[in-house]
């Protein structure tokens, strides 16, 4: 089990290196009644602010409601989820619920499509108290951080990390040198996470730590990750791939995040469906950890992230990728979760079912525009732009390709708009392959995957239908049972 779970703590009392917000975490949570204020907790990664959250929430008497900015960015979502919470009396004997918003300086940017201004409202008006977790206090909204009051958690230093390193060898029955656990404190000064991940890795399988059995050097975050992109999407077996992220100072929601951002970077074709087809079932296994709290499930999420995206590599890669900056605050994160949303809308599934069964094989079917008409319709169903086109085909948002598929796309919509038929992007597809106009046999078997993934088809395809509907329920019914992509739907 992870000792960073294992050894969370449970009381306020336990929370180290940080005792100024810890007492002020509790005036604020013991005074509530009297002033009904949200709180954001800031701080560095690693420094223990969502366990203070959870640890206050256990001092007091309250139940948890947690809900991650990154899953949950929309207004409808926060207004349903969050504010159902916020506004209601909990079933504890105390009646106050704990919401926590974790990541929530990732409601930013056009992509979470009024979730920024949502959360607002609601730290305004709810009834129960709300805590807003961050990295990055100054990427919330102005609007936001000024409706809430805020308490800093500082990086945990040395002196802090060693008593908590020494504890977890005592109960963990592990003798130790002191200059090990000195070392490990030192390379991991102001990350407290990334301390104790350490001391595990070097007891394992030992019943004593000695300097020798503590890797060296300063421990790079940054490099860490990519290290493990590079693991998982290019170079080791996923074995190697599944210890290279136990090793990394991440926790697995944002090893998903990372992964699932930088796939198509090195991925091609039946390498990112057969990916995304892990990474849908890593994000099942983390709802359920939110769901219940009960950190056991990290570990399938994990190896569904690494061993399992390592397994859809038919090919290793050497060199060196530029795989770009983090992904959630990224421009390319912004637009996939756009055409998702749209996706999504469009197909009456989820967002993380649009994202990683739908989008892959879009991707595939209309790679740099070559199947014109596709690629044309496809612009239409989801009322995508210029930049929306070229993300999932590679090709130019300024060429003169792609803006002439949006054109037609909006010609095409227009065109629907005043027929009132409802099956003209269907149509568009059908007469393009009676007028031969297009492509060989393989686009032609892209347009027919194209009208089931599209929600296209025409009036005389019963038998297809049928056979579509059973091949669909076979499929569901796998999927059920090997804990897949059917949870999501």
């Amino acid at each position: 089990m992870d000792w960073t779970e294992k050894y969370r703590p449970t009381t306020l009392s336990e929370v180290r290196g940080n005792d100024k917000a810890r007492d002020k975490l509790h005036e604020w949570a013991r005074s509530w009644d009297d002033h009904g204020e949200a709180v954001i907790i800031y701080g560095a990664p690693g420094i223990g602010k969502t366990s203070a959250a959870h640890a206050l929430a256990n001092d007091m008497g309250w139940s948890v409601m947690e809900l991650n900015a990154s899953d949950s960015r929309t207004a409808d979502k926060i207004k349903k989820v969050a504010g159902g919470a916020a506004m209601n009396q909990s079933l504890t004997s105390t009646g106050r619920q704990l919401v926590i918003l974790d990541e929530a300086d990732n409601l930013h940017q056009h992509k979470d499509r009024g979730g920024a201004g949502a959360m607002t409202d609601l730290v305004k008006e709810a009834n129960q108290p709300v805590v807003l977790i961050a990295n990055d206090f100054y990427e919330m909204s102005r609007g936001l951080r000024n409706a809430c009051k805020d308490i800093e958690f500082r990086d945990v230093g040395k002196r802090s990390i060693l008593p908590v390193l020494r504890d977890i060898c005592r109960k963990e029955d592990i003798q130790y040198e002191d200059a090990a656990l000195d070392r490990i404190a030192s390379t991991n000064d102001g990350d407290l996470r990334g301390a104790i991940k350490d001391l595990q890795a070097a007891a394992e399988g030992r019943d004593r730590i000695t300097v020798d059995d503590v890797s060296t050097g300063d421990r790079d975050r940054t490099q860490d990750i990519f290290s493990l992109l590079d693991a998982v999407l290019k170079e080791q077996s996923p074995e190697e791939a599944l210890q290279t992220a136990y090793d990394t100072d991440e926790t697995p929601d944002d090893l998903l995040q990372w992964v699932e951002d930088k796939v198509p970077t090195v991925y091609e074709g039946d390498e990112v469906a057969d990916a995304y087809g892990y990474l849908a079932k890593a994000d099942r296994w983390l709802g359920r950890v939110r769901a219940t709290q009960n950190y056991t499930y990290w570990r399938y999420a994990t190896d569904n992230i690494a061993a399992g995206v390592a397994a859809a590599r038919t090919r290793d890669r050497g060199g060196w990728t530029r795989y770009g900056g983090a992904p959630y605050r990224s421009y390319r994160d912004s637009t996939r979760d756009y055409i998702a949303e749209r996706i999504a809308e469009s197909a009456g599934v989820s967002t993380a079912t649009a994202r990683r069964e739908i989008m892959p094989f879009l991707a595939v079917m209309t790679h740099h525009c070559k199947n014109r008409e596709l690629t044309v319709l496809m612009a239409a169903r989801y009322e995508l732009d210029a930049e929306h086109v070229s993300f999932i085909t590679g090709s130019g948002e300024s060429t003169n390709k792609v803006q002439d598929i949006v054109a037609d796309a909006e010609e095409l919509r227009e065109q629907e708009a005043v027929e009132h038929s409802g099956g003209a992007f269907a149509g568009g597809v059908a007469e393009s392959e009676m007028d031969g106009e297009e492509g060989d046999d393989a686009d032609g078997e892209d347009e027919e995957v194209a009208q089931a993934t599209l929600g296209g088809g025409d009036d005389g395809s019963g038998d297809g239908e049928e056979e579509g509907r059973e091949a669909d329920a076979e499929a569901a019914e796998d999927d059920d049972q090997q804990s897949g992509l059917g949870d999501f739907m």
